[in-house]
């Protein structure tokens, strides 16, 4: 299955993360990646020079072959601003990791570790912010359901873009049953700690050496389920008008209080 990515960002990312592939397997080329062409400004210049030191194929192509290109994206993706990735169906799922063998390894691991768990996160736009703030506080694993969730392939483009690339680099498992996921997680040796606004004040919470994050929808909430599996509740202090801040930005938040303290 084929991948079209749109955005500078997402596919600068994607053409560095070729290009260390391919220093690492000695030269040798992965996931087949095309760059589709129509406009050559700086910055599709210095995109166009990156993937040219990694042996990227670039083909050089009107606008309307590019518009033709990403018409099935939602609307948001289609602003192509003149470059489009085409890539295989492995480069496409390169992020996607087996839950069940990484849930293996890291029982068996003694490093800190620190994963998110998206409960009902419908929006791929946040989705693609969580896995951005992921990559930059050094998160493990992000955790989504197969069903009521953004994780559907449809909306990939989506949170690539809305990631700046980082969904190249951030692992992530779509699980069937995120209360399931959660109890495997506690076996293997994590603490799970759940976002809410009636919870304890993060500023005031230790976080264990394997800490799991629980984010909920803004409208519902951690499921009760899923919240029945927590260790502890906790909060961001706020002083705002408004009750709340978007689930996007509490994670980013919850990141960098589990990252500066580990």
């Amino acid at each position: 299955m084929r991948q079209i990515v749109t955005g500078f960002h997402a596919i600068e990312e994607r053409v560095r993360r070729a290009a260390d592939e391919q220093n690492e397997n000695g030269g040798k080329k992965g996931a087949e990646i095309v760059l589709h062409v129509a406009k050559t400004g700086p910055r599709v210049k210095k995109i166009l020079e990156a993937a040219r030191n990694a042996g990227i194929k670039i083909v050089n192509e009107d606008a309307k072959a590019l518009d033709s290109l990403v018409r099935s994206l939602p609307e948001v993706a289609r602003d192509h601003r003149g470059i489009v990735m085409e890539a295989d169906g492995e480069e496409s799922k390169a992020n996607v990791v087996d839950f069940d063998r990484w849930i293996l390894e890291a029982g068996q691991s003694q490093e800190k570790m620190t994963v998110l768990i998206l409960d009902s996160i419908t929006d791929p736009h946040n989705v693609g912010a969580i896995i951005r703030s992921c990559d930059q506080f050094g998160a493990s694993l992000v955790v989504m359901p197969s069903r009521h969730g953004a994780s559907d392939v449809s909306e990939n483009e989506i949170i690539a873009r809305s990631s700046a690339g980082a969904s190249a680099y951030v692992p992530v498992a779509v699980v069937t049953n995120l209360v399931r996921a959660a109890q495997m997680l506690k076996e293997a040796g994590f603490w799970l700690y759940g976002a809410d606004a009636g919870g304890e004040n993060v500023r005031e919470v230790e976080f264990a050496d394997k800490t799991a994050i629980v984010m909920g929808s803004e409208g519902s909430g951690i499921g009760k389920l899923l919240e029945s599996q927590c260790d502890k509740i906790v909060s961001i202090p706020t002083c705002g008008k408004i009750d709340s801040l978007n689930v996007s930005v509490a994670a980013g938040v919850l990141l960098y209080e589990t990252s500066g303290r580990k």
